[in-house]
């Protein structure tokens, strides 16, 4: 197992900062990445943080963290969370332990949200804390 741990981050997260900031904050994607980086060298890890609005991308990354022997996968797939059965395969897959990571807290949300593809083939899941959401996950990705 190396010390990298993949993050990988889904849909309209690119545009975090300007989207909805009373539900998902103020912070952008590369506050939270700068915020994780920090925190990874002290935890003596290496972050690889990527952003795509495509669903292939992430299942690739997800193939890829394997074949790297990534320590772990955080993962915020935003909307796909809700319906992508190809991200819950590709999950399952692989050994990779995926650690689901979400903004806002989606149980408290539009009905829709209540269903978690990713949540049901990840290992755990962290939701509610905004851009802390980010550093509990790889707190937890630090102990594996």
């Amino acid at each position: 197992m190396t010390d990298i741990v993949y993050v990988l981050n889904g849909p309209n997260l690119n545009l975090l900062g300007v989207r909805e900031p009373d539900i998902y904050g103020h912070d952008t994607l590369d506050d939270i990445a700068g915020a994780l980086e920090d925190r990874a060298r002290e935890l003596g890890l290496t972050i690889d943080m990527r952003q795509s609005n495509h669903e292939g991308h992430l299942i690739d990354w997800l193939h890829e963290a394997q074949a790297h022997d990534a320590r772990a996968v955080l993962l915020n797939a935003a909307a796909f969370t809700h319906t992508s059965v190809a991200i819950h395969d590709a999950i399952k897959a692989i050994t990779t332990p995926v650690i689901e990571v979400h903004l806002s807290n989606p149980h408290t949300r539009e009905a829709f949200r209540h269903v978690s593809f990713v949540g049901r083939a990840a290992k755990g899941s962290i939701a509610g804390f905004g851009a802390l959401s980010y550093q509990l996950a790889l707190e937890a990705a630090a102990r594996f």
